[in-house]
């Protein structure tokens, strides 16, 4: 995983979304057995009470579980993990859409763009 962290949010949130984009990509499977906050802080280069804290909170909101003996695991709630990435998606769209009308091209433009782009 790739960590790379910038100075308008808290890396806790970063550290997040990270996560959240390995989950709903594959890189992490579902049901994948979570390395320890020791070492995940490690590899990420911070400390572990904020590794600590991104993990709380994506098991707040269902992508991790724990299991008292085991460790964490990713979810294996596909629904949840679709729910996510689309979630994800709606904001990327909007976020474009958005850059999209500010150099002067309309939703209906855009699509049509886009429809017509024929890639790499």
């Amino acid at each position: 995983m790739k960590y790379q962290f910038t100075n308008d949010k808290p890396i806790y949130l970063q550290l997040m979304e990270v996560f959240k984009m390995a989950i709903v990509s594959g890189e992490f499977k579902p049901g994948a057995k979570v390395d320890s906050v020791r070492d995940l802080a490690m590899n990420a280069q911070v400390n572990p009470n904020t590794m600590q804290k991104a993990l709380s909170e994506l098991e707040r909101i269902g992508l991790v579980r724990v299991e008292r003996t085991s460790g964490r695991f990713i979810t294996d709630d596909a629904e949840l993990i679709d729910s996510m990435k689309k979630e994800m998606a709606a904001v990327e769209i909007g976020a474009f859409l958005k850059k999209m009308e500010s150099i002067g091209i309309e939703k209906k433009e855009t699509v049509k763009l886009i429809n017509s782009y024929k890639g790499d």
